[in-house]
């Protein structure tokens, strides 16, 4: 019988409670939920910008001034995290490109606040190490593990659309990223599509070897999103929290091996893997553009094509737009 490494079944167990909180506060009755009078709820998932800015605490300072009192819960992965938004318990999170494509196609509320730059380093198909499989064409017929409306959704697509294979010329095998790993560590799967930094921790201590990353093929960017209510109710909090959101990005921009420092103590992921996913994250904050709208919009046809959610979308539909948020609040 073999043993199981201690520290990486305190990862999965980590990761099994990470996705059972997640699941209760979704599961709680939405009159439970109604937001309290004076408190933002952010929904955050295990890296990035609002991870390190919960962990500077210069947001809960800034609001607590103006009698707010911000609340914060961590997420295993973006669709779930936008599940939450749409039923009342989050007020403001973060995902990546395809959650709220999936999310804005089966009706939810939500607006896009704001965007980061392109990272499409941060994410990639991977194999084991010892893999007989070299390129995306290889994985005919194969199974591939990804976490289903997750960012990786769309790189998988564009990538095997690259290599001349259909999306149904795979076999997808949906999963979360700790049950994923579970079956990518014994040979369940033969690929294995994930961001960072569990991508980091992939390479780091599997030996993972990545097939394909995001060059040449998707942008990868980071979106922070509010529930349309929230976001027209209180314009004025989202403004300071871009504000804390672009000066905790400049911070870190130039204080790389700090920022990751701090990532990986509030992660528990050892900081040689935090670090690598550091090196490839791309800082900054700026109001959705319209090449990234277009951007947007390529995905969710494509999605729309595959039959992937139940019916095109116009992704401009939930594009924020502060400017007329406060003339209604003015007016």
């Amino acid at each position: 019988m073999s043993l199981i490494d201690p520290q990486r079944r305190a990862r999965r167990r980590t990761l099994g409670l990470l996705a059972a909180t997640a699941a209760g506060a979704i599961a709680t009755p939405f009159g439970a939920l109604a937001q309290a009078r004076g408190q933002l709820r952010i929904g955050y998932q295990k890296y990035g910008t609002l991870t390190l800015l919960k962990a500077r605490g210069t947001l809960d300072k800034r609001l607590a001034a103006q009698g707010v009192e911000v609340k914060w819960t961590e997420f295993p992965a973006g669709p779930v995290l936008l599940e939450g938004l749409n039923v009342g318990s989050i007020d403001f999170g973060t995902v990546g490109e395809a959650p709220p494509i999936f999310a804005q196609a089966a009706g939810a509320n939500l607006v896009y606040v704001a965007n980061e730059p392109a990272a499409p380093l941060s994410e990639a198909i991977v194999v084991p190490k010892d893999s007989a499989l070299r390129r995306v064409a290889d994985l005919k017929g194969r199974k591939v593990a990804l976490n289903k409306g997750s960012n990786v959704h769309y790189l998988l697509v564009r990538a095997l659309e690259q290599a001349g294979l259909k999306y149904g010329d795979i076999q997808t095998v949906y999963l979360p990223p700790a049950d994923a790993r579970a079956a990518f560590e014994r040979g369940s799967v033969d690929a294995w599509v994930i961001w960072d930094p569990f991508l980091a921790a992939a390479e780091k201590q599997l030996g993972a070897r990545i097939l394909a990353d995001g060059r040449g093929l998707v942008s990868n960017h980071q979106f922070f999103l509010a529930s349309r209510p929230y976001a027209e109710r209180n314009p004025a909090i989202l403004k300071v929290i871009q504000e804390e959101l672009q000066q905790v990005d400049d911070w870190a921009k130039g204080n790389v091996r700090e920022a990751a420092a701090i990532l990986a103590t509030q992660i528990g992921l050892e900081t040689p893997v935090v670090e690598l996913a550091a090196s490839r994250y791309s800082y900054g904050i700026a109001p959705v553009s319209e090449a990234v709208i277009a951007e947007q919009q390529k995905i969710a046809d494509a999605f729309a094509n595959l039959k992937l959610i139940p019916k095109p979308i116009r992704v401009r539909d939930a594009v924020w737009n502060p400017v007329a948020a406060t003339a209604r609040i003015g007016g």
